[in-house]
């Protein structure tokens, strides 16, 4: 308690850099992956490419990537676009499999249906299929978000701020106060992140409460 309060203005700095290199990964994440699992669900040629395509991103091991960032886009070894890229890629290998399943999950009839009532193909998109998708997509976005908050930790090894920095910053001073704070903060960041997901995603379909009821 005594390392806490002495040094409780450097963990809440590191916290919100934290959340800004979850919460843009995430969201940069989520909207690449939504049109690239709706092209895996609706064109079957386009699906092993695109899901063997991104499924290899999560072979390479994250440290590897985030060096390899830098020497491919110019950017400082040390800047935070290095983990936003890193995480964003990570991300969309998680999330085009798990939007190409929800958009899979709307039946061929629901779409034929639509299209007899006269809704373009876009008037569709939005009316009828990314709502029938939701849960779904709801669902691998709260593995992908509490993937990524994890994943946020392992940047501070080449020097990118985090709540990783308190691991290592611990482990290499033999702090372990640091060490157990970065871990307890970790955990939570990701639970708040994961209950925010889930909170959104009833807000956005308030029907699915109904069903349940």
């Amino acid at each position: 308690m005594n390392w806490l309060s002495q040094n409780l203005h450097i963990v809440w700095s590191l916290l919100l850099d934290h959340l800004w290199l979850s919460i843009v990964p995430i969201v940069l994440a989520l909207v690449i992956s939504i049109p690239l699992g709706w092209l895996a669900a609706r064109y079957p040629r386009a699906r092993t490419a695109l899901l063997t395509g991104t499924g290899l991103l999560y072979a390479i091991p994250s440290l590897a990537l985030f060096i390899m960032i830098p020497a491919i886009v110019g950017l400082s070894a040390r800047s935070p676009w290095v983990a936003i890229i890193g995480l964003t890629l990570y991300g969309c290998a998680l999330m085009v499999r798990g939007a190409a399943d929800a958009f899979g999950s709307v039946s061929r009839e629901t779409m034929l249906a639509a299209d007899a009532l006269g809704h373009s193909p876009w008037a569709r998109f939005w009316a009828v299929e990314l709502p029938l998708s939701g849960p779904v997509l709801v669902s691998s976005l709260r593995v992908m978000a509490v993937s990524t908050v994890s994943l946020v930790t392992i940047g501070a090894v080449i020097g990118i701020s985090s709540l990783g920095t308190l691991f290592t910053d611990g482990f290499q001073r033999g702090i372990d106060a640091s060490i157990i704070t970065g871990i307890v903060l970790t955990v939570v960041v990701a639970f708040v992140i994961d209950a925010v997901v889930l909170l959104l995603g009833r807000l956005a379909m308030p029907w699915q409460a109904a069903v349940r009821a």
